[in-house]
């Protein structure tokens, strides 16, 4: 029987992160056991302090808060292996809302910028197209109460859910963005603190 750790994150064993940001703190549930290098990637560029003083460069609400490059732009930033590294995709893990994902520029490109999906509401429609598609009955149940963004299951690498300060990641979605979505007033990692 497969389980789905995002819908259990009491009953996982650590490792945490957590965000302290200008806005508050994001604690996260890591899944290194279905996403190994890319939980590998994100522990230690946060133990090199890598993230410290990271905006959130692209901020849509109702869809998803992005960080993780230290230019500030969207299009610096890399792993710890100092190249692209391959997408890990788990039928464990998926965009619900609250869900930590990797960004990318297509297939197997992952560097270190990650998005923390945001978005409260799962269409009707999309939800009949997750049945069409045979999801698991408890995923679709899931987007269904949580929200979440389904198009982007098996495009981009699930890590990580948040367990506390979703309060903090609905706060820096609706700040004020400009025509690139990118926030008018910095917000800002202040640092990334793992913990088992």
């Amino acid at each position: 029987m497969i389980k789905y750790p995002q819908l259990e994150t009491d009953k996982e064993n650590g490792p945490y992160a957590t965000i302290v940001t200008d806005k508050g703190d994001i604690k996260i549930k890591l899944f290194p056991d279905q996403a190994p290098n890319t939980v590998k990637n994100f522990i230690e560029l946060a133990n090199a302090n890598y993230y410290d003083h990271c905006n959130f460069h692209r901020v849509i609400n109702d869809f998803m808060i992005q960080t993780g490059d230290p230019t500030g732009t969207g299009n610096g930033g890399e792993s710890i292996w100092h190249h692209p590294f391959e997408d890990e995709f788990s039928d464990q893990l998926y965009n619900l809302r609250g869900a930590v994902s990797m960004a990318n520029a297509g297939p197997n490109t992952n560097g270190s910028q990650f998005f923390i999906v945001q978005n409260k509401k799962t269409n009707p429609e999309i939800l009949n197209q997750l049945k069409e598609a045979n999801f698991p009955s408890e995923i679709i149940t899931a987007y269904k109460q949580l929200g979440g963004t389904p198009w982007l299951d098996f495009r981009h690498t699930v890590f990580g859910q948040v367990v506390s300060g979703m309060n903090v990641v609905d706060q820096i979605a609706t700040v004020p963005v400009d025509a690139a979505d990118s926030p008018r007033d910095d917000v800002l990692i202040n640092q990334i603190k793992i913990s088992e």
